[in-house]
């Protein structure tokens, strides 16, 4: 059994970013031992959220939300992905198949017979 890591840039939206930052490298993670209904989100820094995996794949159809974050599609080929802190709120966009090309090998690990036996 494997962890799943998708590689990706992201847009950060958050108004204390300058416009000309460009695309940042978050990381898309998914640990079926950990736990096999969550995915997390790496963004720079020290900022990590963890969140539920069905709460990722509704966002991409409606607006969805759980606890601190938020996602939601914008256009056909974006995502954005809101988290909620006490240092505030961060904003990020991402591609759409990125997040599902993500989400489609979070199922396959989970499928594999050894997440099977874990649960």
């Amino acid at each position: 059994m494997s962890v799943v890591e998708q590689h990706a840039r992201a847009h950060i939206l958050t108004d204390d970013v300058p416009d000309d930052v460009g695309a940042v490298p978050v990381v898309l993670r998914y640990d079926p031992l950990q736990d096999p209904r969550a995915v997390r989100v790496d963004l720079p820094g020290p900022h990590e959220w963890t969140f539920p995996r069905s709460l990722l794949e509704q966002g991409l159809r409606a607006p969805a939300g759980s606890g601190d974050v938020r996602v939601w599609p914008c256009g056909r080929v974006q995502a954005v992905i809101e988290f909620h802190s006490a240092r505030g709120v961060s904003v990020v966009q991402l591609e759409t198949k990125t997040v599902l090309r993500f989400l489609r090998r979070t199922y396959r690990a989970s499928a594999s017979p050894a997440v099977v036996a874990h649960r």
